[in-house]
C-alpha cells in the first residue's frame, strides 16, 4: 500500500498552522472589523480570542503526539465517542478548511480589480446584488487550478511553496508597518469602540474562530513528518501559529487605526491600504501591501487546501467518506483522489462570487469552533492527568461559546438567514454522502501503527 510521503520539519508545520492561519482578512474586510469594535475593541477581541485558544491548541498538541494521524479530530474523537460523533466532527472541520478555499480564490479577484480597474468588467450576472465579473472567475479559476497541480505534485513543493510566501508575507508585514506609523498619531484611534466596549469586543470575537482558525491543520499533516521528526514539534509549532497570528491581527488593527482617521475611510474598498496611502501620501507603499497580500493569499489557500484534502483522504480511510478518496498516487505520495476533489469543489464555489466573503466568515468560525469543542471533550473522556483535565475543561468552555454567541438569537451578531442556509445545506450534503454509520476500516495504515497510536494515548 503506498503511504504519504514523510518529508516535512518543524519549519514546514509552522508555516503550514500560521499560514492556514493568516491569508488576506486583514486588507479585504478591515472595514468589517473595525466597524463591528472599533480599534481597540479590535486588538482586545484578537487579544483575548488568542489566549483564549492556547488551551485548545495545549489539547492538540498533546493528541498529535499520541495519535499522528491525518483524521485528525476524527481519529481524536472514534476513540471515545460513537461513530456519528466522529463523522460530523470530521465533517464541521472539514467546512472550516474547505471553505476557506473558494474565499480566497475569490479574494484575489478582488485584489486584482483594485491593482487593475479594468478588470472589473464583463458582468456575468449577480448573487445577492454582488457582481460577478468573467476576469475575476478566470483569475480565480487560474489559481485554483495552481494550487491544486502544486499539491497533487507532491508535499515537499507545497511546503516550500508554503515557507516562501509565509516568510515573504512576514517580511512585507514588517516594512509597510515599520515605515506607515511613522506618519501616524494616536488621535486617528478615535473612537475607540463603535458600540458599548463589551458588545464591540463581543461581535469581534466572534469572527476570531474564522480568522484563527489554522494551528490544528498541523495535525492533518502529521503522517507526513521527516522520519527523524521529534513529537514535541507538532506542539511548538501549534502554539507558535496560534501567539504569531494573534499578534499578526493585532499589530495590522492598530497600525491601520494609527496611520489614518479610520472613520472616515470604512467605505473604501482595501481599507487596509488606503489608510496606510493616505498615511504615507504615496502609491508604493500600496504596492507592498498588496504584494504582501497576494503571498498571504497563496499561503492560507494552500495551507487551507492541504488540511482539507488530508483530512478528506483521512475519512475516505476510515469509510467515512467514499473509500475512493483514499486513494495515493505511487510516485508522487500525495492524496491525489482527495487533491482533486478538493480543487474541483473550490473552483464550483467560485461562482457564487464576493457575496460569500461575510457569511463564510460567520459559518467558518463555528465549524471551527465545534470541532474544537469535540476534539476537548474527547481529551476529557480520555482521563488525562488533573492539570490536564482542568486545560481540557476551560478549552471546552471557549469553544462552546465561541458557537453559542453565534447560534443564540439573543446575542448580537449571531447567525442570519444566509448563514444558517450555508450551514444547513452542509450538513445535508454530509447525512447524503457520508457514511456515519458504516464499520469499514480503511487501510492506509498498518494494525501496528493503529496499535501504536492506542499505546501512546
Amino acid at each position: 500500500m503506498t503511504q504519504l510521503a514523510r518529508k516535512l520539519r518543524v519549519t514546514d508545520y509552522f508555516s503550514l498552522g500560521w499560514g492556514t492561519m493568516v491569508g488576506v482578512g486583514w486588507l479585504v474586510v478591515m472595514d468589517d472589523w473595525l466597524l463591528r469594535g472599533g480599534p481597540l475593541g479590535g486588538i482586545l477581541g484578537f487579544a483575548i480570542g488568542g489566549i483564549l485558544l492556547l488551551p485548545i491548541g495545549y489539547v492538540y498538541g498533546k493528541l498529535v503526539m499520541a495519535m499522528p494521524d491525518a483524521s485528525g479530530e476524527v481519529a481524536y474523537t472514534a476513540k471515545v465517542f460513537p461513530r456519528p460523533v466522529s463523522f460530523y466532527t470530521g465533517w464541521m472541520m472539514m467546512l472550516a478548511y474547505f471553505i476557506v478555499c473558494p474565499w480566497e480564490a475569490v479574494a484575489v479577484g478582488r485584489i486584482a480589480g483594485y491593482i487593475f480597474p479594468a478588470l472589473d468588467s464583463i458582468e456575468l450576472y449577480r448573487v445577492a446584488g454582488k457582481p460577478v465579473y468573467l476576469p475575476h472567475l478566470v483569475i480565480g479559476l487560474a489559481l485554483t487550478a495552481l494550487v491544486t497541480v502544486v499539491n497533487y505534485r507532491g508535499v515537499r513543493l507545497s511546503a516550500t511553496f508554503q515557507n516562501w510566501s509565509t516568510f515573504g508575507t512576514l517580511a512585507l508585514f514588517v516594512i509597510f508597518v515599520g515605515v506607515g506609523v511613522t506618519r501616524g498619531s494616536p488621535a486617528n484611534f478615535r473612537p475607540l469602540f463603535t458600540h458599548t466596549s463589551f458588545v464591540s469586543i463581543l461581535l469581534v470575537l466572534q469572527i476570531v474562530p474564522y480568522f484563527m482558525t489554522g494551528f490544528e491543520s498541523v495535525t492533518k499533516a502529521a503522517e507526513e513528518a521527516n522520519p527523524q521528526f521529534r513529537a514535541q514539534g507538532f506542539a511548538r509549532a501549534i502554539f507558535a501559529a496560534i501567539i504569531v497570528g494573534a499578534v499578526f491581527y493585532i499589530i495590522v488593527i492598530a497600525a491601520v487605526g494609527f496611520v489614518a482617521p479610520w472613520r472616515s475611510l470604512t467605505g473604501a474598498p482595501f481599507m487596509t491600504a488606503v489608510a496606510f496611502e493616505h498615511a504615507v501620501g504615496s502609491r508604493w507603499i500600496v504596492s507592498v501591501i498588496l504584494s504582501a497580500a497576494l503571498l498571504s493569499l497563496f499561503k492560507v489557500f494552500n495551507g487551507n487546501f492541504i488540511a482539507a484534502s488530508r483530512l478528506l483522504f483521512a475519512m475516505g480511510r476510515r469509510g467515512l467518506v467514499d473509500a475512493r478518496l483514499a486513494s495515493v498516487h505511487p510516485r508522487n505520495q500525495t492524496p491525489a483522489a482527495a487533491v482533486a476533489g478538493v480543487g474541483i469543489a473550490t473552483a464550483a464555489c467560485m461562482f457564487l462570487g464576493t457575496a460569500i466573503l461575510v457569511p463564510i466568515s460567520e459559518v467558518g468560525s463555528v465549524a471551527a469552533a465545534s470541532g474544537w469543542f469535540a476534539v476537548c471533550a474527547a481529551y476529557l473522556w480520555m482521563r488525562p492527568r488533573v492539570r490536564d483535565r482542568l486545560i481540557a475543561v476551560l478549552g471546552a468552555i471557549v469553544a462552546l461559546a465561541m458557537v453559542v454567541m453565534k447560534f443564540a438569537p439573543f446575542v448580537p451578531g449571531h447567525f442570519s438567514g444566509w448563514e444558517w442556509l450555508v450551514l444547513g445545506l452542509w450538513i445535508i450534503l454530509g447525512a447524503l454522502i457520508g457514511h456515519p454509520g458504516s464499520t469499514q476500516l480503511g487501510a492506509g495504515k498498518s494494525d501496528q501503527d493503529q496499535e501504536r497510536s492506542e499505546r501512546n494515548s
